[in-house]
C-alpha cells in the first residue's frame, strides 16, 4: 500500500488546458473517490496516475517514488475499467492469471492468488467459464479480481459500474467498499454519479473544469459546501437554489428578500452584507410545511411509499420537497415551505462561495 501525492499537475491536449494545477493528497489505505460532471478532468487525472497519459506539469508520486515518468507497469497499480477489458478467448482464471503469468510468475503462485481472489469475489464456481458466459456483474467480479491477484500498491477504477443496471450497481457498490475494508489497498475511484461518491469514499474530491472545487469527507461536502456548485452537485434530489437580496433588520436580525418580497430569516451563522446580491440554498429534505415561508404552487407529487417526493414552482423558481409524512396535494394547490434554518445555506449570488459569519 501507498500514498498518491498530486501537486501541481497540469494536463493539455494540444491548445486547450484540461487540468490546471490539481492539488490532492491521497492518504496510504483510503478510498478517495474523484467526482464531477462529464468533462471535468476526472478520468484524465485518473489516467495520468495509471501512466497512460503524460503530464504536461507538476508531480505524481506513488509513496516515496516520483512517477511522472515511469511506464504502467512500472507503477505497481492495477486499473479496473468501464469496459471489463476481459480476454474473450481466456477463460475466468485465465484472464485473472494473466498478468502474473507475463511477469513470469511461478505457477503454485499464481494458483494461489488466483484462488484467492476468487474465493473473495465469490467467483470460484465461474473459474473455467468464458466472458461471453457471465453476467455484467460477474465480468466486472473477474475484472477486480485481475486487479486483486497482482496485490499493487494502489487501485485505480475508472467509472466500473457505469455499464450496470440500476439494481446491479447498488450491489456492486457494496461489494467493492467491502472489498476495499478487507484488503485496505489504497483506491482511487472516478464517477459522475454523486451517490457513488457518498456512499462509498473516505474522501471526495468534486472536480469542474479542471480544477478542484472542494475536498471532503461525503457529510463535510454535503453540510458544508464550499460553494454553489458543490451544494448543487452533492446530494440527491437536489439543493434547491432562490435569489434574493440580504436586508439587515434591527437588531443584527438578518433576513433574505425574495424576487416576490416573501422574507425569510436567514440561514444560522451565515453572513453578508446589507444589499447584498445572495441566492438562498435549502434541501429538499430540510424543508417543512407551514402557515408561512416560500409560497409555492404544487406541479407534481410523487408518493414513493417511505417519502412523498413534490415538484413546486415559487415565481418561475423550480423547487422540490421531500416529506416523510404521506400528502395528497392536487396540482395548483398553494403551499407554504419552511426552511430549516440550522441546515440552510447563503451564497453570494456573483462568485458563488458560500457565505459564512
Amino acid at each position: 500500500m501507498a500514498s498518491v501525492t498530486i501537486q501541481g499537475v497540469k494536463k493539455n491536449f494540444g491548445d486547450v488546458s484540461i487540468l490546471h494545477g490539481v492539488d490532492i493528497d491521497i492518504q496510504d489505505g483510503s478510498f478517495t473517490v474523484l467526482v464531477g460532471p462529464s468533462g471535468c478532468g476526472k478520468s484524465t487525472l485518473l489516467r495520468m496516475i495509471a501512466g497512460l497519459e503524460q503530464i504536461n506539469g507538476g508531480e505524481i508520486r506513488i509513496g516515496d517514488k516520483r512517477v511522472n515518468d515511469l511506464p504502467p507497469k512500472e507503477r505497481d497499480i492495477a486499473m479496473v475499467f468501464q469496459n471489463y477489458a476481459l480476454y474473450p478467448h481466456m477463460t475466468v482464471r485465465d484472464n485473472m492469471a494473466f498478468s502474473l503469468a507475463l511477469a513470469k510468475t511461478d505457477k503454485a503462485t499464481i494458483d494461489t492468488k488466483v484462488q484467492r481472489a476468487a474465493e473473495i469475489l465469490a467467483l470460484v464456481p465461474l473459474l473455467d467459464r468464458y466472458p461471453r458466459q457471465l453476467s455484467g456483474g460477474q465480468r466486472q467480479r473477474v475484472a477486480m479480481g485481475r486487479a486483486i491477484v497482482r496485490d499493487p500498491q494502489v487501485f485505480l477504477f475508472d467509472e466500473p459500474l457505469s455499464n450496470l443496471d440500476a439494481k446491479l450497481r447498488v450491489a456492486m457498490r457494496s461489494e467493492i467498499k467491502e472489498l476495499h475494508q478487507r484488503l485496505k489497498t489504497t483506491s482511487v475511484y472516478v464517477t459522475h454519479d454523486q451517490i457513488e461518491a457518498m456512499t462509498m469514499g473516505d474522501k471526495i474530491v468534486v472536480m469542474r473544469d479542471g480544477r478542484i472545487e472542494q475536498t471532503g469527507s461525503p457529510l463535510e461536502l454535503y453540510d458544508r459546501p464550499a460553494n454553489q456548485f458543490v451544494a448543487g452537485f452533492i446530494g440527491s434530489p437536489a439543493m434547491n437554489f432562490l435569489p434574493g437580496t440580504l436586508r439587515h433588520a434591527g437588531g443584527g436580525v438578518a433576513e433574505v428578500e425574495l424576487r416576490d418580497g416573501t422574507r425569510l430569516p436567514a440561514p444560522l451563522g451565515s453572513g453578508g452584507q446589507n444589499g447584498q446580491s445572495v441566492v438562498y440554498g435549502t434541501r429538499p429534505e430540510h424543508l417543512t410545511l407551514g402557515s408561512t415561508g416560500i409560497p409555492s404552487k404544487v406541479a407534481v407529487l410523487e408518493p414513493t411509499g417511505m417519502d412523498t417526493f413534490v415538484a413546486c414552482r415559487h415565481e418561475g423558481t423550480e423547487l422540490s420537497a421531500v416529506f416523510r409524512e404521506r400528502h395528497d396535494f392536487a396540482p395548483g394547490t398553494l403551499i407554504h415551505l419552511q426552511p430549516d434554518l440550522a441546515r440552510a445555506h447563503l451564497f453570494d449570488a456573483g462568485t458563488g462561495q458560500r457565505l459564512v459569519a
